[in-house]
């Protein structure tokens, strides 16, 4: 016997650009006000993908295999003596995140919450190795 489909279920649309930057945000926001205070300055973006150039650059072949990225100095690697850099800056990439998601028995919360800490593992100054191995440590 087959049941209609949940009436809650037909109107549901994937998040939009905004409603997924309102998410980060908002994930942020959860985050250790210690953690947080380290990240001053940092810029959360949501773009549908990377650029063709940040691709090419990282030698990624489907823009669907990049979730995130940092683009700036990381804190380590930051001087007071250097010029006034550009802001440090996040990018969450929606498209890539939405088709993780439906692949995947998790939340988008809690894949836009890993992305999110992921990059700010980066600004960091953590390599992808280093924040596998305390991922690790903490399963």
């Amino acid at each position: 016997m087959s049941r209609a489909p949940d009436p809650d279920w037909a109107d549901l649309k994937a998040p939009t650009l905004a409603d997924m930057e309102a998410l980060a945000h908002a994930v942020f926001e959860r985050l250790p006000t210690t953690f947080r205070k380290l990240c001053e300055g940092l810029v959360i973006r949501v773009d549908d993908f990377a650029t063709d150039e940040v691709l090419d650059s990282m030698g990624i072949e489907s823009e669907f295999d990049l979730l995130g990225l940092f683009q700036g100095v990381g804190l380590p690697f930051q001087s007071h003596t250097d010029p006034s850099p550009m802001p440090n800056m996040i990018w969450l990439y929606r498209r890539p995140i939405l088709d993780y998601w439906a692949e995947h028995d998790e939340t988008i919360g809690h894949i836009v919450r890993h992305v999110l800490i992921h990059e700010i593992g980066h600004h960091f100054g953590l390599s992808d190795e280093d924040m596998e191995r305390i991922e690790a440590s903490v399963a």
